[in-house]
């Protein structure tokens, strides 16, 4: 099956506006004010009513969330763009904290309406769930300390964005230079990773600094909100209903036990295969065995057409949410100077169709990166048609399932990239190694996020000194940083999540967990098992996480025995390759 299919799409358009005018355009907050206003204002007399009212703020979240997401889209092509920046800025700084108290009043005529209670309970008890936990720790002084905390979130990007080295006469960003260390010359390694190193090192006092001002500023939210610390009012902003902050320090210790054992062995067995004294930290992407690093596409084109293709030999329908993506020109899949790092899949929620945004260079890694942020992709065409905006968006626990349950089921199609039977086989044990690698760097980054937020009064030494520590708990044991003991303190910098939205990356440990067993159920029954994962998909955030694992055929479970169990099928199904 091929992507000449797409030629009879429909391309989606978004539905008519039924409280907005056709017309309206995000360009100042006193074309937005009238709107909040008239929500205010508006008599809500019966339950329809009530249901109208909702509505119709929906359509307006809705629409005010597409705009921001095409400003952020736009400044993070090309963080070097003064005028992209200016426009995402403009909404950071003048219309956001102009919406956050009226949102919050809106939340306060919704909670005391006389007709909630008649609202239909099991569809929107997730829904009002969230609102009254905003209202719990909604304060009107934190609206400028978040307005000001975004601003320099931005800073992050542009700082990262604009990081490049040069290695062989050519200039190069560093997700490039990175492909280096799959080169089988151990010198370009080490010479590209030094590189790489150095380049952040360069501006390590700088991303310090600037972390030291989030943090303060984000504890004051904390302490304005009524919490003791910036985590605890994270848990609760997050919405994490259906865990604690317990949860996450035994989960760290059940990774501890059961998976960095294994990838100690893993990296022993590595260290005989490269016949190397020490394994040093240029030698983890390389193949052991000597073979050139893997190249299943060569550009951006490339890499849409196969995974196209992939998803298309799943299903019609996710190849349809792809190939409808390029067709509207909803993807920016290449690495180059002045692009933000990182890769995602942005909602757009009026139109329903999201945006992917990526930094792809020729890797296997790369098609990985594809296959998530096509499995956040077909999220949102999933949740496209739910009927409130709240609903389209879950926690981070079920969106991350959605892309990394797609990693897995994907890899039987993987011949698309892979026509050599060796190369295949080669790229799935390579990915079902990284599946175990997420696991002690999860642990890593999240227990040093519980660490910098008990801690608001640390020093910068401090911060650098726990990190090295949790660091070395995790990760590669039988690797050697003698000579390179300056880099180590300062890897976390390269981590965005911890500048850009905090808190947020236990769930890729929860999800990964949770995409092992859809993996499985899926090789047990294909049909069923991708029937469970869209079925699950679909639900958005209408029910609890533990329900959407449910309705997958999964469970929201990450004890010691649970992961031993998934991680024993992985186990399984490596040594078959």
């Amino acid at each position: 099956m091929t992507t000449q299919q797409t030629t009879n799409l429909i391309i989606p358009r978004r539905k008519p506006r039924a409280y907005l005018s056709e017309d309206f355009r995000v360009d100042k907050w006193e074309t937005i004010k009238p709107y909040f206003e008239e929500l205010q204002a508006r008599g809500v007399n019966s339950v329809e009513e009530l249901e109208k009212w909702m509505q119709d703020r929906s359509e307006l979240e809705s629409v005010l969330s597409e705009d921001l997401g095409w400003r952020y889209i736009r400044m993070t092509c090309d963080t070097q763009n003064e005028e992209t920046t200016q426009a995402f800025q403009y909404f950071i700084s003048e219309i956001e904290p102009n919406i956050a108290p009226l949102d919050h009043e809106l939340n306060l005529k919704l909670i005391n309406s006389t007709y909630r209670e008649a609202l239909d309970k099991e569809k929107y008890r997730i829904y009002l769930r969230g609102v009254e936990r905003a209202l719990e720790i909604f304060r009107e002084e934190n609206i400028p300390l978040q307005t000001e905390i975004s601003t320099k979130q931005q800073q992050y990007a542009a700082i990262t964005g604009a990081m490049t080295v040069t290695l062989d006469g050519e200039e190069v960003t560093l997700q490039r230079a990175a492909d280096r260390l799959k080169r089988t010359d151990r010198a370009q390694r080490e010479e590209a990773w030094r590189a790489v190193q150095e380049r952040r090192f360069e501006d390590h006092q700088k991303l310090d600094d600037l972390f030291d001002e989030l943090l303060k500023l984000r504890h004051q939210v904390a302490k304005n909100a009524g919490f003791e610390n910036f985590r605890d009012y994270m848990f609760a902003a997050m919405g994490r209903f259906d865990y604690t902050p317990q949860d996450c320090f035994d989960f760290h210790d059940s990774i501890e036990e059961t998976i960095v054992p294994l990838l100690t062995k893993i990296d022993q067995e590595r260290k005989e295969q490269l016949g190397v004294d020490e394994l040093r930290p240029w030698d983890l992407d390389v193949d052991p065995t000597g073979r050139k690093p893997l190249e299943p596409f060569q550009t951006g084109e490339e890499l849409m057409e196969k995974t196209v293709q992939v998803f298309y030999k799943l299903d019609t329908f996710l190849g349809d949410c792809l190939a409808t993506m390029r067709a509207m020109g909803h993807l920016d899949l290449e690495s180059r100077k002045g692009k933000a790092p990182g890769g995602y899949n942005y909602p757009l929620d009026e139109v329903g169709v999201p945006f992917i945004f990526m930094n792809a260079t020729s890797s296997l890694r790369d098609v990985i990166t594809m296959l998530h942020e096509g499995g956040h992709a077909v999220h949102s065409f999933l949740t496209r048609d739910l009927r409130l905006n709240a609903f389209k968006h879950p926690p981070s626990e079920v969106a991350e399932l959605a892309s990394m349950s797609m990693e897995l089921i994907s890899m039987d199609y993987w011949d698309t990239f892979f026509e050599d039977e060796d190369e295949l086989k080669r790229a799935k044990k390579t990915h079902m190694e990284s599946v175990l690698e997420t696991f002690p760097w999860v642990a890593t980054v999240d227990k040093f996020q519980h660490w910098l937020y008990e801690h608001p009064e640390q020093t910068q030494e401090e911060r650098h000194q726990e990190w090295v520590t949790i660091f070395n708990t995790f990760n590669h044991k039988e690797v050697s940083w003698e000579g390179l003991e300056k880099y180590k303190p300062f890897m976390w910098q390269k981590q965005l999540h911890i500048y850009e939205v905090p808190f947020y990356y236990i769930e890729y440990a929860m999800a990964q967990l949770g995409a092992i067993a859809v993996w499985k159920n899926y090789k047990e029954n294909p049909a069923e098992g991708l029937a469970a994962y869209k079925r699950a998909l679909s639900l958005g955030y209408t029910v609890s996480i533990g329900e959407v694992y449910e309705a997958a055929g999964i469970k929201f479970d990450f004890s010691t025995d649970y992961i031993k169990s998934l991680v024993d099928f992985v186990k399984e199904e490596m040594a078959q390759i």
